[in-house]
């Protein structure tokens, strides 16, 4: 194992036993105790920059009024390290959401910030019309994580650009324009991309990427079909089916509503269809085993290209597999990645077939100046090397899988947790007014819970359509004992909640 790896884990364990007896996952506080955060040997510096409240004027005055923040309060954090932020008072948080589900290997990684800064005093930028090794170099790295032949690759700088280039590809190599997307998905929301993106907060009033089309999100919990035998995921809905293994009679149904979508809304010839492996931004949603499959087949039946959406299920988060496609056994014409791929840098890019890329680029001359510069291959090959040598793609199983039934336990104690799931380090706890009718709780309430968690030192995600469900997608290098610290913390604020419910102060 890699001394990097062996001395990173070293630190989390000494951290962990210097904290003694003081907790342990089984530890039963009471309904006023908050958990101990699990000490780590980390200082952040002095914050010495402007103070709280001018750059709270500053954000109100000369940012975008659609920035929303987190909390009643909003953090002001000043510094990170691996799976812990620190805000300007220098209080420490354990970060459960890696800004956005994209630092996954963790915050000022040691080996990817020494890659950056020494490419900083070499060479930042030269533009693509010249060839300089470290973007090459990543290429041929990134690739090789790929099956054929997936095997070329068109850098770009957000996960919205790479979309929009995967729409103009499939549009290109189809010669049609109708693309299908899940209702629920969130692919961007750049122009062409808002018409892929199907979440109602971000949708506009305004005229956006025409010719795109959605279909019924396949939701085994929210959805009309499913239960307690259809997803790829250690925790199963605690709704009843009839399934049986290898026969999802929920996947059944949804497939007939894609069909219906495929007969009635789109042309009989369409350019192609975006999934997201697992959805994110709509609260880590999972689709009945198989569908994915059989989607992509009815799609290449109508001439379509197949668009695996990879920026926040790619580079081992969900722990089985490096790509969250190949869980599904499926095999896409089109992959589209960032988040993750650059632990945070501007970095993304899209993967496709010499094909594809040929009928592309005999309809547009792409060119985007600052894609693939030497900074970003540089920080994208420490990234892949950061997942290998700390064995971050295992950890993410290992401990995601521990985590995940541990969260599934406050299910069974809280009437107000609808669901638990996820695969990996992808998670989601989506909170219901009760399981019974499963109606999303309040958003009061939610962001009460949410307040709570982090006054204890837990940040953690929203999402779902109503914002009721908590986005759980730590750096990939937490640990057990810092898995059982975020579940104390969620089961003392669910504690609390449901005190105060009791005496109608909520």
């Amino acid at each position: 194992m890699a001394l990097l790896k062996a001395s990173f884990f070293q630190m989390s364990k000494r951290c962990f036993l210097q904290c003694g007896a003081c907790w342990t996952s089984e530890s039963k506080l009471s309904v006023h105790e908050s958990p101990k955060i699990p000490p780590c040997d980390f200082t952040p510096e002095k914050y010495e920059s402007q103070p709280y409240n001018h750059i709270l004027k500053i954000r109100k005055q000369n940012f975008s009024p659609f920035i929303s923040t987190y909390f009643q309060k909003p953090l002001l954090l000043q510094q990170g390290y691996m799976q812990w932020l620190f805000d300007y008072e220098g209080r420490r948080y354990l970060d459960l959401f890696s800004g956005i589900v994209t630092v996954g290997v963790g915050h000022c990684h040691p080996k990817v910030t020494a890659a950056a800064q020494k490419q900083l005093g070499r060479l930042w930028h030269t533009s693509p019309a010249f060839i300089h090794p470290a973007i090459h170099e990543y290429a041929e790295k990134l690739t090789a994580l790929l099956p054929e032949p997936l095997k070329v690759i068109f850098f770009t700088n957000s996960g919205s650009e790479a979309n929009d280039m995967a729409m103009l590809m499939a549009r290109s190599f189809s010669q049609n324009v109708d693309i299908i997307s899940f209702r629920g998905a969130y692919h961007g929301c750049s122009p062409y991309t808002l018409g892929l993106t199907s979440v109602g907060a971000i949708k506009p009033r305004i005229a956006s990427g025409s010719s795109c089309q959605t279909t019924m999100c396949p939701d085994v919990f929210r959805g009309p079909w499913g239960g307690s035998q259809c997803r790829d995921s250690l925790v199963q809905t605690i709704r009843k089916c009839n399934c049986t293994p290898g026969c999802c009679k929920a996947k059944d149904q949804y497939i007939e509503e894609f069909k219906n979508t495929l007969h009635t809304v789109v042309a009989k010839e369409i350019a192609g269809f975006f999934a997201e492996p697992i959805q994110g931004v709509n609260g880590v949603v999972q689709y009945p085993k198989g569908f994915l499959k059989e989607a992509f087949q009815m799609v290449r039946e109508r001439g379509g290209v197949c668009i695996a959406d990879e920026v926040q299920t790619g580079f081992g988060r969900l722990g089985t597999h490096f790509w969250g496609f190949q869980s599904h056994g499926i095999l896409p014409d089109i992959v589209t990645m960032a988040k993750g791929i650059a632990n945070g840098f501007p970095m993304s890019a899209v993967v496709t077939t010499p094909e594809i890329a040929d009928a592309f680029t005999k309809h547009l001359n792409h060119f985007n100046t600052f894609a693939g510069n030497p900074l970003a291959g540089v920080i994208g090959s420490a990234v892949l090397d950061a997942i290998k040598e700390d064995g971050l793609q295992e950890n993410s199983q290992e401990t995601g899988s521990y985590m995940l039934l541990k969260l599934a336990k406050l299910r069974d104690e809280f009437e107000i947790v609808g669901d638990v799931r996820g695969k990996g380090l992808m998670m989601g706890i989506e909170m219901v007014q009760d399981q019974d009718s499963r109606q999303p709780l309040s958003l009061k309430e939610v962001n009460l819970i949410h307040e709570d968690c982090k006054d204890m030192g837990l940040i953690v995600g929203r999402g779902g359509l109503f914002n009721q469900t908590f986005r759980i997608a730590p750096p990939m290098c937490i640990t057990k004992q810092e898995a059982d610290f975020a579940v104390e913390v969620f089961h003392a604020a669910l504690s609390r909640h449901m005190e105060k419910r009791a005496k109608g102060v909520v």
